[in-house]
């Protein structure tokens, strides 16, 4: 049954002033507050209708009404308004990051989860870039001496892997860079996971046939294929979910506690995530894992070049102040995307 627009009106209020107050939400308190031109036994009774279709709930028989998920769920999708950021607050966050001043990923990654818990005063966790997922830009191998080379795969996401390799013959620097050469020609735009065993074996046997190099060269390669490496995930703000109202319990709070102590179980609520566009909003039980499902997870992935990376989250009740995170996790989102596809190229 689709509500009519009393209804909406009355359910829009009594979110907004819940998320405001954490306070179960009266008749009286709607009349008062918002401009809806009813009197208070009206509101009453639409409300005891809404609670009957599954939109309201009441946690004490003389209490007033708070949201079902229902109710969140009908709000996020029909009666949210956009919040868009003024151009002071999308400045602010800028400066914030830092974007301006750091190159390595990892520390762009650590300073924007912390922004994100400290505006939204939510709990963000991010994924940090799959190692697989990126893509090869170059190889190079520099010689230590006449037996030894230091191989250096550097990735445009910004992840650098090296290791030091014996020669079974002196290499001139004109061998070794074309060795170089041809691997970078062959891998340049390939992610990591296509880089597979047979390719490498192919190469190998291409490059024999040109120069006379011992397979040490492909090591690194062959390491990386092999190494199980799970991207990190990024914890901001873990006590801000444990200071609202709904968190109180000491069974919830150790619940939440553990939760984030498992990077693993954090990395792959995350990766459900990494093929949704744009921003997705979970409540409750709409979260697979039964550990969250007592919250509202909202998620963007960010990109380089249009190639996602990885997931940015924000945790915390479902009484969350949707438009609010909303719009500054989208904020976020576009400036890192900005940041990782012109700095992190250059």
């Amino acid at each position: 049954m689709e509500l009519n627009e009393r209804k909406k009106r009355i359910l829009h209020a009594v979110v907004a002033n819940h998320i405001k107050t954490a306070d179960p939400v009266g008749s009286r308190t709607v009349a008062r507050s918002y401009r809806i031109g009813l009197s208070s036994a009206t509101i009453r009774n639409e409300m005891a209708d809404l609670e009957e279709m599954g939109y309201l709930k009441q946690p004490h028989t003389s209490a007033g009404r708070i949201p079902s998920q229902k109710g969140y769920r009908y709000y996020v999708d029909h009666l949210m308004s956009a919040n868009r950021l003024t151009d002071e607050e999308r400045l602010s966050i800028s400066r914030s990051l830092g974007l301006d001043k750091m190159r390595e990923i990892e520390q762009i990654i650590a300073n924007a989860v912390k922004v994100l818990s400290s505006v939204t005063n939510q709990t963000s966790l991010i994924m940090g870039p799959q190692f697989k997922k990126s893509t090869f830009q170059q190889m190079r191998i520099l010689p230590l001496d006449e037996k030894r080379g230091l191989v250096v795969l550097i990735t445009d996401s910004g992840f650098i892997k090296n290791k030091v390799i014996e020669l079974n013959q002196s290499l001139s620097p004109a061998e070794l860079h074309q060795v170089v050469s041809y691997l970078n020609q062959k891998l340049y735009g390939l992610t990591i996971d296509q880089v597979t065993t047979s390719l490498i074996n192919e190469l190998k046997r291409d490059l024999f046939r040109r120069l006379e190099i011992l397979e040490q060269a492909f090591i690194l390669l062959e390491e990386s294929l092999r190494e199980e490496q799970q991207a990190r995930v990024f914890l901001g703000g873990t006590t801000n979910i444990l200071n609202q109202p709904e968190f109180k319990s000491v069974e919830k709070v150790h619940q939440m506690l553990s939760l984030f102590e498992q990077e693993s179980l954090l990395f792959e609520i995350l990766e459900k995530n990494l093929s949704e566009e744009g921003i997705v909003v979970k409540i409750g039980t709409e979260n697979e894992h039964e550990d969250i499902q007592e919250c509202t997870l909202i998620t963007a992935t960010y990109k380089i070049n249009q190639r996602i990376l990885g997931t940015v989250g924000v945790i915390g009740p479902t009484r969350m102040d949707y438009q609010w995170v909303i719009a500054v996790l989208r904020c976020l989102v576009d400036q890192l995307n900005r940041t990782l596809s012109s700095d992190l190229q250059t």
